[in-house]
């Protein structure tokens, strides 16, 4: 998030439909604490507008001409001068194909087009505070997908270096429960839990706990029949 306790958060919106992003601008603009920075109406100007504006959050829609969000949602994650963009894909149809290759591109989850106003304000914060905006119940649905189509396994770099606690966090929260599910089952502390969380995520170079979700599946820590 912006530097300052008092700073707002600051969204970026790439959608190719003019009207959506009017929408989500006049309800983000109305919202004390946040400022939208900018508007991109194709993925490549989306990426040129995060690299101007170094925003908190970047809404982006999923099909878009020029560059998809997809593609966007990578290059936004490889240039480490983002690392702290946190891509909020945006989506018609829940967990399609499109939305599960983006969460393994590196977006931090993603909404519906449809979603509530109060549950959009509650996602921009949620994800600029640096948390994935995946609810255990949608976890448990992209944990469906690996069940339905689990993936080509292959090791994420760094999984060898996870220690046996960080690898239990690492399997628990891919099974959809929060860190203070992890806590009581592991009989730590949350914030112990959420260390071991975060020490894994920088062994995996995961950005958040979305990918480690993914990567926790396709390195094989868990698999479908576990659950």
């Amino acid at each position: 998030m912006s530097e300052g306790t008092d700073a707002p958060v600051r969204v970026l919106i790439v959608d190719d439909q003019a009207l959506m992003r009017a929408g989500f601008r006049a309800l983000l603009d109305a919202e004390d604490g946040i400022e939208v920075v900018g508007e991109a109406a194709n993925g490549r100007e989306g990426l040129e507008l995060a690299r101007l504006h170094t925003p908190d959050i970047a809404l982006v829609d999923v099909q878009m001409p020029v560059m998809t969000g997809i593609e966007a949602t990578r290059a936004i994650a490889a240039d480490p001068l983002l690392g702290g963009v946190h891509v909020v894909i945006l989506t018609n149809y829940g967990l399609d194909e499109y939305v599960f290759d983006a969460l393994r591109a590196g977006a931090a989850g993603f909404l519906l087009k449809d979603t509530e106003p109060a549950e959009l304000l509650r996602a921009v914060r949620v994800a600029a505070r640096g948390d994935a905006l995946l609810s255990p119940a949608i976890t448990r649905r992209l944990i469906g997908e690996f069940v339905a189509r689990p993936p080509d396994r292959t090791t994420a770099p760094g999984f060898e270096t996870l220690t046996r606690r960080e690898r239990e966090v690492s399997a628990l929260a891919a099974r959809g429960l929060t860190n203070e599910e992890i806590a009581t089952h592991m009989v730590i502390s949350p914030f112990t839990a959420k260390t071991h969380i975060s020490r894994a995520m920088i062994k995996l170079g995961a950005r958040d706990r979305a990918q480690l979700v993914v990567f926790a599946y396709e390195s094989g820590l868990v698999t479908p029949r576990e659950r």
